[in-house]
């Protein structure tokens, strides 16, 4: 029964493909360019759900979601890798304690020696959520969405295109005329 699943897996694998979505982000310099791109790309047949524009009068960063604030995300992620490292942590702590036979904090007693290991490797699990979860973003601003802010209350306008590749590709192609600011292109899937 087993090798019937496998052979049929292995006779619907090559056909499975994984879609990949592209976003496709252009600075435009005044609003102008931006309706006139939407526009360019509406007349070249592009589903229009696809095709957003960011600024004023439009969308902001915050109610499209993609550029979410760096900072946001990373405390989001430290919270989150904190909920399993810490307990982890308490529980190496003890574990390396008992291990060792080591008495560190023998003024605090047996069970107070074990605790203290534990509070001590809840920071140490506290520190790695720190560290893992992209506490760099917390001290540094990092990211392409910082630049993509700051050009929004500079002015600018951003045309966010999400597509498929070859569709990307020709959008690509048409906002190029508008002569953009940037152009960048994100695979996301």
């Amino acid at each position: 029964m087993l090798l019937i699943f496998d052979l049929l897996f292995l006779a619907v694998l090559p056909h499975c493909q994984k879609i990949v979505m592209n976003y496709l982000i252009a600075v435009l310099p005044d609003r102008i360019q931006a309706e006139g791109a939407y526009v360019a790309l509406e007349k070249q047949g592009f589903p229009m759900d696809g095709v957003t524009i960011l600024g004023r009068g439009y969308k902001s960063a915050d109610e499209f979601g993609l550029l979410d604030d760096p900072k946001t995300q990373a405390r989001k992620q430290v919270i989150l890798m904190s909920y399993w490292l810490v307990p982890f942590g308490f529980v190496a702590g003890i574990t390396f304690s008992l291990m060792t036979n080591l008495h560190t904090f023998a003024w605090a007693g047996e069970i107070g020696d074990r605790f203290i290991a534990g509070l001590l490797g809840a920071v140490s699990g506290g520190l790695g959520s720190l560290v893992a979860g992209g506490g760099s973003a917390l001290i540094a601003d990092s990211g392409d969405s910082l630049p993509y802010r700051d050009r929004l209350q500079a002015g600018k306008y951003l045309l966010v295109v999400r597509a498929a590749d070859s569709l990307a590709q020709q959008a690509t192609q048409t906002l190029r005329q508008f002569e953009p600011e940037s152009i960048q292109g994100y695979a996301i899937g």
